[in-house]
Order: C-alpha cells, then sequence, then structure tokens
C-alpha cells in the first residue's frame, strides 16, 4: 500500500494470487491462463527445437530464478554464490535484464559501484556494489559478452532471473521457491502467480527454498537446498558507516517502507526485532521520489537495502536500510563446482 493509503491494482491481484482458491478477481482472469501457458509452452518448445536461437557463451552458466511473479530472494542468493565460487577460486561475473531501468536500450551496460540505480536497476546495483563484476541487457547473451570483453578473467557467469531467459544456453539451472508463500493459488499468468508449472522444478538442478516458519511440505523436492537470509544490524542510508541496532527504534514514530516483491517479508522481519512500526508497500522495483518518505513526525524510516540505493539521493539522518546476506546450503556450493568441472572436462 503506498503513502496515502491507496491499493494500486498490481497491489490487490498480488494479493489474491496468495489468497485461498480463486477470488472474484482472479476468477475473471482464469480464462486467460490456458493461453498464457500454452504460449509460455509453445515458446520454450521452439528454444528446444532449435527454431529459435540459443547462445551458449565460452563460459559456463548458471541461471537463478523463479517460477511464480514476485520476490523470492534471488539476488541475495546469486550474490552468496558469487562469493562462494571467488572463495573456491573460480572468477564469477554477473548478468541481469536490470528490470526497471530507466532509457534502458538494446546495448549492454556494464554496471560498477558508482552507476546510477536508475540507469543499472536496483539489483544489478546491489550486486556490483558487492563487488562483483555485473552488466545488463535484456538480451542476457549480449551482456554476457560486453561483461568478458571487460574482464576476460570471468570463468564463469550467473544469470540473475534469468530461468525463463530461453535465448542464453545454460549449464546449471536453479529455481527459488519462497517456501511460506509456495506457489499461491497454484495459476498461471494472470490468474495465479506462475509464470511456469511447478511440474518445472522437476528439471532443474537444484532448488532453493527459501526457509520460514510456515515451509509448505508440499515443496520438499529431492533436488531441494535450504537457504536463510540473515541481517540485524541497520546503517544510515546517506552514510552507511552509521550503524544501528533494532533496540533503537522501539517505541512509535517509526515508519518502515519496502519496494520489492513480497514487503510482508520485510515488515514481518521488523516485527521479530521487535520492531513495530507503521508499513508503507509500494510496486517492486518502485522508483522513489522525496516525497515518499515524507513522513510527517516520523523519527526514524527503515527500508531495505535494495530500496536504500534509489533513496540515497534525498534520504536523511533518519533513514536506515537493514542489509540481508543469504546463509545456503554448502551442499549447493559443492554441487555446482562438481557441475562446472564436468562442463570444463567436456
Amino acid at each position: 500500500m503506498k503513502k496515502g493509503g491507496a491499493v494500486s491494482f498490481s497491489e490487490r491481484l498480488s494479493a489474491d494470487w496468495y489468497a485461498p482458491g480463486l477470488t472474484a478477481l482472479t476468477g475473471a482472469l482464469a480464462p486467460l491462463a490456458p493461453l498464457f501457458a500454452s504460449g509460455a509452452a509453445l515458446r520454450r518448445a521452439l528454444y528446444r527445437r532449435g527454431i529459435l536461437r540459443v547462445e551458449r557463451l565460452p563460459v559456463p552458466v548458471i541461471v537463478v530464478g523463479n517460477l511464480s511473479v514476485g520476490g523470492s530472494g534471488k539476488t541475495p542468493l546469486v550474490a552468496a554464490l558469487g562469493a562462494a565460487l571467488r572463495s573456491a577460486g573460480r572468477r564469477p561475473g554477473i548478468v541481469s535484464r536490470g528490470y526497471g531501468r530507466a532509457q534502458a536500450s538494446a546495448a549492454p551496460l556494464l554496471v560498477t559501484a558508482a552507476t546510477d540505480p536508475a540507469l543499472a536497476g536496483d539489483e544489478p546495483a546491489l550486486l556490483a556494489r558487492a563487488g562483483l563484476p555485473v552488466a545488463v541487457a535484456a538480451d542476457r547473451a549480449a551482456a554476457g559478452r560486453a561483461l568478458m570483453a571487460a574482464h576476460p578473467e570471468c570463468d564463469v557467469i550467473i544469470a540473475d532471473d534469468g530461468l525463463q531467459h530461453y535465448a542464453l544456453a545454460r549449464d546449471f539451472e536453479i529455481a527459488v521457491v519462497d517456501a511460506a508463500r509456495g506457489f499461491g493459488n497454484g495459476w498461471r499468468l494472470p490468474a495465479g502467480p506462475l509464470r511456469e508449472p511447478a511440474s518445472r522444478l522437476a528439471s532443474v538442478d537444484a532448488v532453493v527454498l527459501l526457509a520460514a516458519e510456515a515451509a509448505d511440505e508440499r515443496l520438499a523436492w529431492p533436488n531441494a537446498f535450504r537457504m536463510t537470509l540473515a541481517g540485524a544490524t541497520f546503517h544510515g542510508v546517506a552514510d552507511p558507516l552509521r550503524t544501528a541496532t533494532a533496540q533503537e527504534f522501539g517505541g512509535a514514530g517509526v515508519h518502515a517502507l519496502a519496494g520489492i516483491g513480497n514487503p510482508a517479508r520485510f515488515f514481518a522481519t521488523l516485527s521479530r526485532l521487535g520492531i513495530q512500526a507503521t508499513s508503507h508497500a509500494f510496486p517492486d522495483h518502485y522508483r522513489f521520489v522525496a516525497a515518499d518518505i515524507a513522513f510527517p513526525g516520523a523519527r526514524a524510516i527503515l527500508m531495505t537495502e535494495k530500496d536504500a540505493v534509489k533513496c540515497a539521493g534525498f534520504a536523511d539522518t533518519r533513514c536506515w536500510y537493514l542489509p540481508v546476506a543469504a546463509e545456503i546450503d554448502p551442499r549447493l556450493v559443492a554441487r555446482v563446482l562438481e557441475k562446472l568441472r564436468g562442463s570444463q572436462a567436456a
């Protein structure tokens, strides 16, 4: 819910996707779901049969994505996997579409820690600030070529949110699932949140379950690994060297905002930390302006790191962000490394 209390159509639709069964809204959209499913299946078949061109990069490619629309922890997983591969002696680079970019063009953009998130997209900006080489383009293969031209040391590419980008050949597929939300009502777009059927998980190399208190036991896939997100120290948006603990945000006058795929997860995290904040949900990849954080009487404004990169230019000392890091199963890293060794041997 954006500031002012108005609920947008996208927010209402997202809520209805995760309601039990069909609602009046999703029921009205249900006749369109088979059309979307047929189109998606046809598109994938055309790539698999070579009718649509699939490009293979000269280094192995790991794709990280999900089946459903909305946040499931993909970007923290990409950052953690990139760090783990570096620790194992690999030299990973990241490619992404850069969703939400302003003035996006067909030309790939190399992203650095200094790149404006409005030009790169919020998630690529975060990954670049984590010290990883990053390139963005709608054509992920073109992004990969540009990345390797600028960083010839890269020996593996991780494609953030690339599961359905079949134009890029991949050596290892990872599907991320929010175990608490599951697949919502189980319907395909636009009546439900699914881009592809749940049966697609049987064909990926690994399913990564974002652990939650209420995990869906139906998601206990044999190729599944657990992941948690951890973070407890807040940093100043205008000055990241300033830090604070959750105890400093007790009492009234605390506001929290989130423009991510699942804002409720961030608000629940704050609640678990003992922070009672007035929450403000915004659409995923929302472009914040100063007026969006002008909360009268607020003594603290809390946000995610993904939102902080877009608010840094106008944030004041009341603004804080909570960085989170993905903790992944070491067995997943071992499986990825084993597959990479096999790819190189071939």
